[in-house]
């Protein structure tokens, strides 16, 4: 047995021992569209992680993390989700933010806010999104004033994950007056707790609410919370979206997989496989949920050599749309009955929410439309899309 099967093994046998007791109930629980699931719960199985070293396993040892190669973390994430044990709700502090910091971030903001993130005792939203702004991060209008020893921000965001759950939100804003485009943003930390921050919950088509409005109005950071040069954020924020098509993607392909192999059972108890159409969309789901894996892969390369490259955009844009359709391949196995929510007054089941949250899947973490600029303007070079 080679490191990365034993390390895989290690991480196996910890799940299998650990997802007992309290927490056996947590399986399958959380995930887009469910993570109001258990909350609480599932913060205190992150700690249970932590305190077993089983957080940020990616980060070097020296910032809390075991220092675990890029073939380790994917086997990591791969068990995980094979022991089907609930979504993490530290996942933007150790999958976006804590990576940034450990590449861009000063030694003292590492030492203040990487062990919290380790220690899940700290919980981070993004600061991205904006009404009037939309995918288009460069046309972001929130606004950050110096004053004094502090940064004062004015704005809006919206689309916000769990900024009802997090204490700290890494935001977007423009601290240059008359600065466009690109030029001009700096990347501040934020802190949720304090007057000038209102979240207002956004509820969806699934009747939760785990997006948000954030509301900043004359809130305040310390100075020395802006990670890299002030007016230079653009590069900052990349660098963070870059971390977001990590390993972890090796995780959820393996739910995709578990929602195919799930939903094919049904169809061959209900009698909708016999249907030669049905039959035929489900194999193409599996082809393409292969499809998905090996883009994962392929794009490790990227992440190995520091930043994932153009397979990221074309992995978005086909796992979105390959889930986006699952779907609605999951309503056509149900058939009628689909249709018919589990209970009053909005209680629905597994395939309704599938279908019903899929449909933002192609909207957020970047839409498909920007993915597809990003695609043709910088990687087949095309001509740029005309701008007002």
């Amino acid at each position: 047995m080679n490191a990365v099967e034993e390390f895989r093994a290690e991480v196996r046998d910890w799940l299998a021992a650990n997802l007992s007791g309290d927490f056996a109930g947590l399986r399958g629980r959380g995930g887009p569209g469910r993570e109001h699931e258990c909350f609480a719960q599932r913060l205190a199985w992150e700690r249970h992680m932590a305190a077993a070293g089983w957080t940020c396993v990616g980060w070097p040892k020296e910032h809390g993390g075991r220092g675990a190669t890029i073939e380790e973390q994917v086997a990591f994430h791969e068990e995980y989700a094979l022991a089907n044990a609930p979504a993490r709700v530290g996942h933007i502090g150790e999958q976006l933010l804590g990576p940034t910091l450990v590449a861009l971030g000063t030694p003292a903001q590492q030492r203040r806010f990487l062990p919290a993130i380790v220690a899940a005792r700290e919980l981070w939203c993004q600061g991205y999104s904006e009404p009037d702004a939309g995918s288009d991060l460069a046309g972001v209008r929130t606004r950050a004033e110096r004053d004094g020893d502090e940064w004062v921000i004015t704005g809006q965001k919206i689309w916000t994950s769990l900024a009802h759950e997090a204490d700290w939100c890494f935001v977007v804003a423009r601290t240059e007056p008359g600065a466009t485009r690109h030029q001009g943003l700096s990347y501040l930390l934020v802190p949720m707790d304090q007057p000038g921050v209102e979240v207002r919950p956004i509820t969806q088509l699934t009747g939760t609410c785990e997006f948000n409005e954030v509301f900043f109005d004359a809130a305040r950071t310390h100075a020395s919370h802006v990670v890299g040069v002030p007016g230079e954020g653009w590069q900052v924020a990349m660098a963070t979206l870059g971390f977001e098509r990590g390993v972890s993607t090796l995780g959820q392909q393996v739910g995709f997989r578990r929602e195919l192999e799930t939903l094919i059972d049904l169809a061959v108890r209900n009698g909708a496989a016999d249907d030669p159409l049905i039959r035929d969309r489900l194999a193409r789901a599996w082809v393409g949920v292969e499809t998905i894996r090996f883009n994962a892969l392929r794009m490790l390369d990227g992440v190995a050599a520091g930043a994932p490259g153009p397979e990221a955009s074309i992995g978005k844009i086909f796992w979105s749309t390959w889930h986006r359709e699952l779907g609605e391949l999951a309503m056509d196995v149900c058939g009628a009955g689909g249709m018919l929510a589990a209970g009053e007054p909005y209680e629905l089941d597994d395939w309704q929410r599938l279908f019903l949250f899929s449909r933002a899947d192609t909207i957020y973490a970047g839409s498909n439309e920007i993915q597809r600029n990003i695609i043709a303007e910088r990687v087949l070079g095309l001509p740029k899309e005309p701008r007002p």
